[in-house]
């Protein structure tokens, strides 16, 4: 977790500041991450960080547009130098994936201290705000975290989490679950429909308004989600014809208008478990890919596969992203399947 002089200091600099850029992952844990901190100080504004997680010069870019005096950026993995040279603002960079060297950065990473947990974003920021436990805890489930304080998320919310959830695969179908997906559905989409869903969400007070569409607001949300999950379900049906192969399951799908491979390969693993999953989605010349495997270090074996392969990816032991050179795939899922296996 963070340290308390970690805390201070960005409590410090989010009540300093009169214009700050928040830029997020476009993610649960991420969107959760900023919807709290925005809560908090309701000031500047926020950017999701689509398809890879890495900040380069078209978002330093936005940052000089908006004036901004500050950048806390929450939950990317990578922040490249030449982002934090161009924009000339102090830059708070809150995250948990694989520790980064940069210069010129506020840099909170837990797995640099302590223990070195991989404790995901939304734990993070709610030690700074110390409100939002629901937004906290759907963040955390979102990325495959059971926190600390779930018990407490169960107490105050009993409807959300059935009796049988005790872990994130067991509540994956229960209304905590469902707003995991509401949370990565309503970022899917042209850039102004995802504004628009973000910004209703940052007034959202309890997450009744979107289950039980109580309000307006709640009922807009509700509406997009159900219109993601129509297209959701088709491919969801098309991957689970699919047989493993030396431990590994691969589903590819052509280019479309929404990127869901994060979300079936976490819905897979559970149908799948002890095995590798792999969701490629064809564009450009490549697959994005989201890879799972809660048995393996998925992380290690991903790095190995890339041997010879043009490609990049990067993760944690049980959650990876790729990019893999179309002409290159079927090698890497053959070395994939030789660790796997």
């Amino acid at each position: 977790m963070l340290l308390e002089k970690q805390i201070t200091e960005i409590k410090t600099a989010l009540e300093k500041c009169e214009n700050p850029f928040f830029l997020y992952h476009d993610d649960p844990d991420g969107l959760a991450s900023f919807v709290m901190l925005y809560h908090k100080y309701p000031k500047g504004r926020g950017m999701a960080v689509k398809s890879m997680p890495r900040i380069t010069e078209f978002f330093g870019e936005q940052v000089l547009r908006h004036n901004a005096d500050a950048v806390f950026v929450l939950d990317v993995a990578i922040v490249e130098q030449v982002f934090i040279d161009m924009v000339k603002v102090p830059v708070y960079w809150i995250d948990h994936h694989t520790p980064l060297e940069r210069k010129n950065v506020s840099y909170y990473n837990p797995r640099l201290v302590g223990k070195r947990e991989n404790i995901p974003t939304p734990a993070l920021i709610r030690q700074i705000t110390e409100a939002d436990l629901w937004l906290a805890s759907i963040g955390c489930i979102g990325d495959w975290y059971w926190p600390p304080f779930i018990e407490e998320f169960r107490k105050k919310y009993p409807k959300l989490l059935t009796p049988e959830s005790k872990s994130v695969e067991t509540s994956f179908y229960s209304p905590a679950g469902t707003l995991v997906k509401v949370f990565s559905f309503i970022l899917k989409g042209n850039t102004s429909e995802v504004n628009k869903c973000v910004k209703i969400l940052t007034r959202i007070e309890s997450p009744d308004e979107i289950l039980n569409q109580t309000t307006s607001r709640g009922k807009y949300l509700w509406k997009r989600y159900k219109f993601i999950l129509e297209h959701y379900d088709e491919l969801l049906k098309r991957a689970l014809k699919q047989k493993p192969h030396n431990g590994v399951v691969v589903f590819t799908y052509e280019q479309d208008s929404l990127s869901l491979t994060k979300d079936l390969a976490n819905e897979l693993i559970i149908k799948f478990p002890n095995t590798v999953i792999v969701l490629g989605r064809k564009k450009s010349g490549e697959y994005r890919c989201s890879l799972r495997g809660s048995h393996v270090d998925l992380y290690k074996i991903v790095q190995n596969a890339l041997d010879g392969v043009q490609g990049r990816a990067g993760g944690h032991e049980h959650a990876c992203g790729a990019s893999i050179k179309e002409a290159d795939f079927e090698k890497f899922i053959m070395q994939l399947e030789a660790q796997a296996s």
